[in-house]
């Protein structure tokens, strides 16, 4: 039984926050038009181009790779076979061959390139575009000196910065393979990682700051590297402090940065190895929470078009622009956020806690650097609303053009805090996909309206749909995320992987031919945005009643005595589920009768009565991975008595045990 449609009551009357400047013409116009003129064809707005995109998908990659301008040095035989359906994953550009760095280095001036500061760190480093094409070369020499080759895999245990992203166009450059981790790993999760890639060079620093702390990371790295068996060398980035004062002399095959490189400087032109479009540039992780994470190996060349598809056309990203991504290394976004160097901009990367020294600090290097394009977590939008940052009256933020967010559904309170608070003219761009495939599914777009707690529309040559019971395609109710047709990003195959059954139990078993991603979403037909409802494998089904648990929390962390919540379910003996609702409040605020029932009126009234959770309890933390989701799967097995084996993944794995041995759900 679904009676999800009362959620669409708001979302169908949803209220519009922004709309485009229609006299100004995007970099999405113009392709729409190159479109247009290839194929005689009158496609007058997104929506024809977005169906056009998706009904001749094979027409619409061609026509961006032509538009996009990228380099290579053999052209493609075939865009791709659409006689394969996606659970054949196609090869696509057959024929061509190109570089990944290459084409991320194709600007060769003195523009910025990088902007990067951090926590503790004193000033701004720059590095521009002829700068960074000179110190990859460096890399590239010094890593084919010390061996790497062909598909070797390169790894990082590393930082935000201007190193991290040398030593992956180095790697690139040589045909080798990329992967990293941030320093907020543990030595077990980076081992659960690193060690079923068995990399050849290790990159990683000796300290980092964060939260107003100084981490040392090298006894970490220590422990690491002793476990990986066919590791060369370990270079060493100082980046805390000097050389003279770090000792790296028990690290087996340890090396300084500087030393690493130092027989490899030259004024030769870097060589850029020409490889065909699937071979192997990433290799991604999944978040490991229910066990030892899945290995996604991603190509050169579908990473390439469609994040740069991302950027170019969906965020508008030109020469002109300043684009920052608060991320970290162990997060794809921080792999989306490089691929911005393909239109040119300048990448601001920021490193340490974004509230250290003041909860404003980023607006602050806003404003210094000239940002135009924020992107960020929807959690560090909730927690500066939670601390009343107001940006829009303590700073200028006159070159801010566009917000955008992820990592989880974006609420339509922090959609209100944006306008009200942060800034009224600015495109908040709510995006959605994922490390499966390297890129989103669902997102930003300067040609569509803003409506408030949606995702503005589904991005070009992306086949998605909301699958309603009968495998059929639904509008404004819940329905499963599918894509239906192949596209580029998809991972070429899961590492060691025989056979691909990893592969296909992970997106193809529900739904034969279709790609099923694990979310619950609703796609509003008046708008055309969706709305994100939560993890389909944390399905919440009390008495027949399925729904995703984002449309609980979209009502109760409107409150504002709740700080965050996470809502899963329990189940007994007998196979019944009952709703048990977790709500961290903010200081000083109780989960008394009269909070309780006005949270238990708000769900009635807005979802049905069958929502209402059976529990609501008050918890002191949530627990979340390293890239900012929350992990309902573990709090369920936590109140199940179930031992979670897998706490690597979390960045605060302690929290999980407060949902152990609670009296409330030990009695049912």
């Amino acid at each position: 039984m679904d009676v999800n449609t009362d959620t669409m009551q708001e979302s169908g009357q949803a209220r519009c926050l922004w709309e485009p400047d229609v006299r100004r013409k995007t970099k999405m116009d113009a392709f729409r038009e190159a479109a247009n003129k290839k194929y005689s064809l009158r496609l007058g707005n997104y929506q024809d181009l977005y169906k056009w995109s998706v009904d001749q998908y094979s027409d619409f990659w061609e026509t961006w790779w032509e538009f996009g301008g990228f380099l290579y040095s053999s052209p493609p035989t075939q865009v791709v076979d659409t006689s394969l359906n996606i659970t054949q994953i196609p090869r696509w550009f057959s024929g061509a061959k190109l570089n990944f760095a290459e084409n991320l280095l194709r600007f060769r001036d003195d523009r910025v390139a990088i902007y990067a500061t951090g926590e503790g760190q004193q000033g701004i480093t720059t590095v521009t575009y002829e700068q960074l094409y000179k110190r990859v070369g460096l890399y590239s020499r010094a890593l084919k000196g010390h061996g790497v080759k062909n598909r070797d895999r390169v790894v990082g245990y590393v930082p935000n910065c201007p190193a991290s992203i040398e030593a992956m166009l180095g790697t690139a450059s040589l045909g080798a393979v990329w992967s990293s981790t941030s320093p907020d790993f543990g030595v077990m999760g980076v081992l659960e990682r690193f060690t079923q890639i068995e990399p050849s060079i290790l990159f990683s620093v000796e300290a980092v700051v964060y939260n107003g702390k100084v981490h040392d990371h090298l006894n970490k790295v220590k422990k690491v590297t002793a476990s990986l068996k066919h590791l060369k060398k370990v270079v060493i980035i100082p980046f805390v402090h000097k050389r003279n004062e770090i000792d790296i002399s028990d690290i087996t095959n340890g090396i300084f940065l500087e030393d690493f490189l130092a027989d490899w400087e030259s004024d030769e032109e870097t060589e850029f190895e020409q490889v065909p479009f699937h071979h192997p540039q990433f290799i991604m992780f999944s978040s490991g929470t229910t066990g030892i994470p899945k290995c996604m190996v991603h190509s050169v060349g579908g990473t390439l078009i469609q994040i740069a598809k991302e950027h170019v056309l969906h965020c508008n990203l030109s020469r002109d622009d300043v684009f920052t991504y608060y991320t970290t290394t162990g997060w794809m976004m921080w792999n989306w956020l490089v691929v911005g160097l393909f239109s040119g901009c300048s990448l601001f990367l920021y490193d340490g806690s974004p509230l250290l020294p003041t909860p404003s600090v980023l607006w602050d290097l806003v404003d210094k650097l000239g940002v135009t394009v924020l992107g960020t977590g929807a959690k560090w939008l909730a927690v500066l609303e939670e601390k009343g940052v107001k940006p829009r009256e303590s700073h200028n933020l006159s070159s801010l053009r566009a917000i955008l967010s992820t990592g989880s559904p974006l609420s339509p309170h922090s959609f209100h805090y944006v306008y009200n608070n942060i800034k009224q003219d600015v495109m908040l761009g709510s995006i959605t996909g994922g490390t499966d495939i390297i890129s989103c599914f669902m997102g930003s777009n300067p040609s569509l309206p803003v409506y408030e707690g949606e995702i503005q529309g589904r991005n070009l040559g992306m086949a998605v749909e909301a699958w309603g019971e009968g495998c059929q395609p639904v509008y404004d109710t819940r329905g499963e995320l599918v894509c239906t047709k192949p596209f580029p990003s998809m991972p070429t195959h899961f590492w060691n992987d025989d056979g691909g059954i990893k592969y296909t139990k992970a997106y193809f078993a529900k739904y034969s031919h279709t790609w099923t991603h694990g979310d619950y979403i609703m796609i509003n037909s008046k708008t055309g945005g969706i709305i994100m409802l939560g993890r389909s494998d944390g399905t919440l089904n009390p008495n027949g009643v399925r729904f995703g648990s984002a449309e609980i929390y979209n009502i109760v962390e409107q409150f504002e005595e709740v700080s965050d919540s996470v809502c899963v379910g329990q189940r007994n003996a007998a196979g019944e589920e009952r709703v048990v609702l977790f709500l961290k409040l903010h200081l000083h605020a109780e989960l008394g009768q009269e909070l309780t029932r006005r949270i238990v009126v708000a769900i009635r009234s807005e979802l049905s009565a069958r929502h209402v959770p059976a529990l609501i309890l008050p918890i002191m933390e949530i627990p979340y991975t390293v890239s900012g989701k929350k992990v309902e799967v573990a709090v369920r097995q936590m109140i199940q008595g179930e031992t979670v084996t897998n706490r690597a993944a979390l960045s605060n794995p302690d929290s999980l045990d407060l949902y152990a041995n609670i009296p409330q759900l030990q009695a049912w």
